[in-house]
């Protein structure tokens, strides 16, 4: 169980998400941080990443791996898909 609020989470999140970025850029994509809820980091994946087949990589080996080391073991990262950002609940 993760000892932090959601709301707890948001700013740190938000910290790590914007040291990833750069290396998305890198391969000309892009990571937008959507929510947190339950302790699942919601971001949506943009630019070259959208349909790229090394995204869920992306997610759990770069994104979700930082986010481990830098904030706690257990977080999970969920991408949204473009247009579902209202329908978080249904992921």
């Amino acid at each position: 169980m993760i000892p932090f609020s959601d709301e707890e989470l948001i700013n740190p999140v938000k910290v790590v998400i914007d040291k990833v970025r750069p290396s998305l850029a890198l391969d000309g994509g892009d990571i937008d941080f959507v929510t947190v809820k339950n302790g699942a980091v919601y971001v949506q994946l943009k630019g070259a990443c959208v349909g790229c087949g090394s995204s869920g990589n992306t997610l759990k080996y770069g994104v979700e791996r930082q986010l481990r080391m830098d904030i706690h073991p257990e977080i999970t990262v969920i991408n949204v898909p473009i247009g579902m950002e209202n329908d978080i609940d249904n992921l």
